[in-house]
């Protein structure tokens, strides 16, 4: 069935109203009529089955069938803090970032990032990421949102993550391989914090700084790999070691 997102958690038996783009999603491209069933999630790890009861243009009304819990998220809660990045990857790495199961995304401004975008259009790629996050909800069957965090400094950052337990930084220039530096923490370790750079790198001193806030310096391998391609394979690794990917 298709699944659309609820702001407003409704009670078994009751009525909850889909109105913006879904409604029209559900209306006009989908035709779907009342009596249709589809699915309702609020982001918070509950589903509801749901019937449709009435359609205009811009709201759908439905009745609550049945609420019950979202699919089980990652037992790991990982959180990736990547340094903002030019174009439009950023939208694509949140979108990617959702559907890997990751609990937090917060971007920080590098030293070396480009892109230096002011009040207005830091509020607009903040509101666009939430949606990109809902959408990859829908898409990938997660129950819980990615909590997406306003564009912060780099010792915004270092401070944000002070607390987990593991705290990564992926950097081309690391000594210690990824699997050596890992083998230090339990393997049911929950709280994962990674960080990633821009197009540029980090610089010497924000590794310095890094590393005196408690964040150890790893390296993905002999290959170079572009900054997103680097978030990617970070993300993936962390799942897979700490959560739920591929078991």
């Amino acid at each position: 069935m298709r699944r659309f997102y609820t702001p407003i958690p409704p009670a078994g038996g009751e009525q909850a109203v889909i109105r913006g783009p879904d409604a029209g999603h559900i209306g006009r491209v989908l035709r779907l009529v009342p009596g249709d069933k589809i699915v309702l999630f609020d982001g918070a790890g509950f589903d509801y089955d749901a019937e449709i009861v009435e359609i205009s243009h811009d709201r759908v009304s439905v009745a609550i069938v049945k609420k019950y819990a979202s699919r089980p998220e990652s037992r790991a809660r990982i959180t990736v803090a990547q340094a903002l990045l030019k174009g439009k990857k950023m939208d694509t790495l949140i979108r990617q970032m959702t559907e890997l199961g990751v609990s937090g995304w917060v971007p920080f401004m590098a030293e070396r990032s480009v892109p230096h975008p002011d009040g207005k259009r830091r509020a607009d790629r903040l509101a666009r990421w939430q949606t990109i996050v809902k959408e990859a909800l829908k898409q990938s069957r997660r129950g819980e949102f990615t909590q997406v965090h306003p564009l912060v400094s780099f010792g915004e950052m270092l401070a944000l993550g002070q607390s987990d337990p593991v705290k990564l930084v992926f950097w081309e220039n690391a000594m210690e391989p990824l699997d050596v530096v890992i083998n230090k923490y339990p393997k049911g370790t929950r709280k994962i914090w990674i960080v990633l750079g821009p197009e540029g790198g980090f610089s010497e001193n924000e590794i310095k700084t890094a590393r005196a806030h408690g964040f150890e310096a790893v390296g993905l391998g002999s290959r170079i790999l572009r900054a997103e391609t680097a978030a990617l394979a970070a993300c993936v690794l962390m799942q897979h070691i700490f959560g739920d990917l591929g078991r």
